[in-house]
């Protein structure tokens, strides 16, 4: 295992968000009604998007009448919500790579946005797939660490498919192949473990320091403008933060 986490851009955006739960509860709603028109079906043992989507939101701390309701909108036809998923690539300062994720009801709206926030804070928008190739996505599973055996949890995680398992500060890190994320997620649920995080993440192949002090603060303004969007689901980086090696 890497010596990185994946866990440590998450529990920032948890941290950050436990003030916000109306507006992470809005943005994993979206994530649940889109997942409920592509597949087709609310019902997630028939939709595996909306199962995936479902516990996203459980392990953001949605509540299950949230879920529910969210589900039979977007199942009825009074529904007039139209989300469109559109993805942005850029720069951040000093070159960090950046890739945002967006569900969107107005793409002028969300692409005047993000460009908007790259200029402001010394990065620039970019073409489609100018950084994504430094990107891998695995499924990315945490589960607290408190009162848990490290070996059985590494066990039973490996058993269940599992390609890697970190024990970082208080979380085990669990990684998976994007094809394995659904089944590793379901066996260890069926196991009685339950997830801080659990969706799937894009990697970067390597990571990048800023060493500018004043690139540092434009680059953490850069990510809480992108993250503070309503249209923003995701966004990814290879900025390597000073205090994610303590």
């Amino acid at each position: 295992m890497s010596g990185h986490s994946k866990w440590n851009n998450i529990k920032r955006k948890k941290e950050k968000t436990d003030g916000q739960k109306a507006k992470i509860f809005t943005k994993m709603g979206r994530e649940i009604a889109v997942a409920v028109k592509e597949g087709g079906s609310a019902d997630p043992a028939s939709n595996s998007k909306l199962k995936d989507a479902i516990a996203k939101a459980k392990a953001n701390n949605v509540p299950n009448d949230n879920i529910d309701r969210i589900i039979k909108k977007a199942a009825g036809d009074g529904n007039a919500d139209n989300y469109e998923a559109l993805q942005y690539e850029g720069y951040g300062p000093c070159g960090i790579a950046v890739i945002v994720e967006t569900l969107t009801d107005n793409r002028n709206r969300t692409a005047a946005d993000i460009r908007h926030y790259f200029d402001k804070f010394g990065g620039n928008l970019g073409q489609t797939g100018c950084v994504s190739f430094m990107f891998n996505q695995k499924g990315i599973l945490a589960i607290e660490a408190e009162d848990l055996d490290e070996d059985k949890v590494m066990e039973d995680a490996l058993e269940a498919g599992a390609s890697d398992f970190a024990a970082d500060e208080d979380v085990f890190e669990i990684t998976t192949e994007p094809e394995d994320f659904s089944a590793v997620r379901d066996d260890l649920e069926a196991k009685g473990y339950a997830f801080v995080s659990a969706e799937l993440q894009m990697i970067p192949d390597v990571y990048s320091e800023i060493a500018d002090e004043e690139a540092v603060i434009k680059m953490e303004k850069l990510l809480d403008a992108l993250e503070d969007n309503d249209d923003v689901q995701n966004v990814w980086h290879n900025w390597e933060r000073p205090d994610e090696d303590e």
